[in-house]
């Protein structure tokens, strides 16, 4: 059987491979996993969820499988990821489970479990609640009585959520003009109070969910509505979130991209100038372009690698103690304030350095020179015998020689398909294609 834990948590179609069942399963597996007993005798679990119809038939199970392990529950409702996170450390609980496919279609969900502390799973805690979930059904303890849980809703999570984001924020946005994508999931109930309160002048779009229409032509996954909301309405800045909010990315006055190498290029510099960039350090994934890297050798920023995953950003902060760090996919991690990439709060963060520096996005994101960049998935039959080929090995080496200091090549086994990533960045988007084409030809032979 495929292992449960992909890259983040659980994800699958809906009521079909994930199920009400499974959800319950690895409920009951996490509670006993994580759940430590408290002085009162009792532990406590929060439940979240993003706007996704099949959210709540989901938190149903997740909160019997809880209880039905004498956990009491608290439910926060819908509520970004990040905000369960914070909830996670606010109310002392022993674990969270945050029920969202991120930035997945509408049919899809998830299930991403925090430890106490607010921290996403290690491996290896997620292969001892894999086991657990593979048990035989009666193969457990039942409480009964008094010992079974309660559950409750949580009113006021999500003001101390809010509350929390805007006492992090450096800067009023009193002078900028917003205009916020939801995509029409989990910040909609939240995002327009919190960029309002910080002083800005704010438009929402992407606000409206209703089930059925999160990531659907809006957010982080398709910024043609925002970029063109931008542009109508004359508006600094444009943000987007994903289903989740749990990530970052933007539109500048005029339009253009500003993906999440360029935010965390703006908010580490910021961070350095004001002295607060722990060890003058970045922590950034392997994904993270070569104009990045270069922008942060120039601005006397260390940059120290992960693999890909905020979870392994997030590793690498907590290790190092370290401040920043984050992906071109827009997660970012202010560790001062956040376990988790936080989307709205790296909005705000933004937003912050341009009012506290009087400069347009754009002119805070010149600094990173951003190179043609490639990504092609090659399928193999071994994705972990691809790194030992000696004609990979001799077409990379190749690769390497060609482009030198101006551009580079990666290669990443997928974490979960019998897929083999090719990578490649260089001066000019034809010759990132050719060689790009070239080691995928070799990787799809060997």
């Amino acid at each position: 059987m495929d292992r449960l834990f992909g890259t983040d948590g659980i994800r699958g179609l809906a009521n079909a491979d994930l199920t009400p069942e499974l959800a319950f399963s690895v409920a009951v597996a996490a509670a006993e996993v994580l759940a430590a007993v408290q002085q009162t005798g009792r532990s406590l679990a929060l439940v979240g969820r993003d706007s996704r119809a099949s959210g709540e038939m989901l938190e149903a199970a997740v909160v019997a499988g809880l209880t039905s392990a004498g956990v009491d529950v608290l439910r926060c409702g819908v509520i970004p990821t990040p905000g369960l996170a914070f909830l996670t450390v606010d109310s002392d609980a022993d674990l969270s489970i945050m029920l969202s496919a991120s930035h997945n279609p509408m049919p899809d969900n998830g299930i991403k479990i925090f430890a106490r502390g607010g921290h996403k799973l290690p491996d290896d805690i997620e292969e001892i609640i894999e086991a657990r979930v593979r048990r035989p059904a009666d193969d457990r303890v039942r409480p009964v009585g008094p010992d079974v849980g309660r559950a409750l809703d949580d009113a006021l999570g999500a003001a101390r959520y809010r509350e929390h984001l805007l006492a992090s924020l450096p800067t009023p946005l009193e002078a900028l003009t917003l205009v916020v994508d939801c995509a029409n999931g989990a910040a909609s109930s939240h995002a327009a109070r919190v960029y309002s309160d910080s002083g800005a002048t704010v438009h929402m779009i992407g606000d409206a969910p209703d089930g059925l229409n999160i990531n659907d032509g809006c957010g982080s996954t398709e910024l043609g509505p925002l970029q063109q909301a931008v542009l109508d309405l004359g508006a600094d800045l444009g943000i987007a979130h994903d289903g989740d909010a749990d990530r970052c990315l933007a539109v500048d006055a005029e339009g253009q991209i500003v993906d999440g190498d360029a935010i965390l290029a703006i908010c580490a510099i910021g961070l350095h100038e004001s002295g607060r960039l722990a060890q003058d350090t970045v922590v950034a994934t392997v994904m993270s372009n070569l104009g990045f890297l270069k922008a942060m050798a120039a601005a006397g920023i260390t940059v120290h690698t992960t693999a890909v995953g905020d979870r392994h950003v997030l590793d690498a902060l907590r290790t190092e103690g370290l401040s920043l760090g984050g992906e071109q996919s827009g997660h970012v991690i202010f560790s001062e304030y956040a376990t988790t990439g936080d989307g709205m709060l790296t909005g705000l963060m933004l937003a912050s350095r341009m009012a506290a520096t009087g400069q347009s996005v754009a002119e805070l994101a010149s600094v990173v020179t951003r190179l043609p960049q490639v990504l092609l998935n090659v399928a193999v039959t071994d994705r972990s015998a691809v790194a030992e080929s000696a004609d990979v090995m001799d077409a990379v080496r190749v690769a390497e020689d060609e482009l030198g200091d101006s551009g580079r090549v990666l290669l990443r086994p997928s974490g979960t398909e019998q897929l083999v990533r090719v990578m490649v960045e260089a001066p000019t988007q034809d010759q990132a294609d050719t060689v790009a084409q070239r080691i995928a030809a070799v990787v799809a032979a060997s």
